[in-house]
């Protein structure tokens, strides 16, 4: 019964935001965005996002936000000739806000970030699931780090320009993970320990259920 809840729930709320295809969403055509600037073409400095985004959200719910996810897309492939530069960076949050003295809405609130220098947000009511809030891990590696970390393994590197940091729920304890791939191939790197895998730790190498969210290309 818990399990068919989860699968309606998960449902009903992919049809009002789709995974981390969000992540390859074309912002032209994102009517219910709010474009916050745009400037000349920028570095996505990572660390600096996540950080100016959590502050952000500091500002709309003080400590009752949960950091969920930071999507990234690459310029190139991974298997292909690249320096790691990112062409789009998206921070993804969940936070109770009132609408009145007595009634609360469940947001969850997307910051995204374009190499053109633009910068749009979005919210939508519904909840994120399938991911722990990563607001209290201790995160030793930016993705500039993991990025290397990935680069100096001999770990086959996956056909897809996507990136995700997060933290999956799952049957075993794990640090939040920087997930390079598709839905066909990952390498998973320790953002703590800075470990590199082929499998997901979430559901260890004998049960790997586990993939980054969205069709990814």
């Amino acid at each position: 019964m818990k399990k068919l809840l989860f699968l309606v729930m998960l449902s009903v709320f992919m049809i009002g935001m789709n995974s981390c295809n969000r992540c390859n969403k074309d912002k032209e055509n994102d009517n219910a965005q709010e474009q916050v600037d745009s400037t000349d073409t920028a570095k996505l400095d990572f660390a600096r996002l996540v950080a100016a985004d959590r502050q952000e959200m500091f500002v709309i719910a003080g400590d009752d936000y949960r950091w969920y996810e930071t999507c990234m897309r690459l310029n190139n492939y991974l298997d292909e000739e690249n320096d790691g530069t990112l062409a789009e960076l998206v921070n993804v949050f969940q936070a109770v806000v009132a609408r009145s003295e007595s009634s609360f809405d469940t947001k969850v609130y997307k910051f995204q970030h374009f190499s053109d220098g633009t910068n749009l947000k979005d919210s939508i009511a519904g909840f994120w699931v399938e991911d722990e809030p990563m607001n209290d891990d201790a995160i030793q590696l930016t993705y500039e780090q993991a990025y290397e970390k990935l680069m100096e393994t001999n770990i086959p590197k996956p056909h897809s320009r996507y990136v995700t940091l997060r933290k999956q729920v799952g049957p075993k304890e794990a640090n939040p993970q920087y997930i390079f791939g598709n839905v066909r191939e990952q390498v998973y790197v320790d953002a703590v320990t800075g470990e590199v895998l082929n499998y997901n730790p979430a559901f260890g190498p004998d049960l790997n259920l586990g993939t980054p969210l969205g069709e990814w290309p």
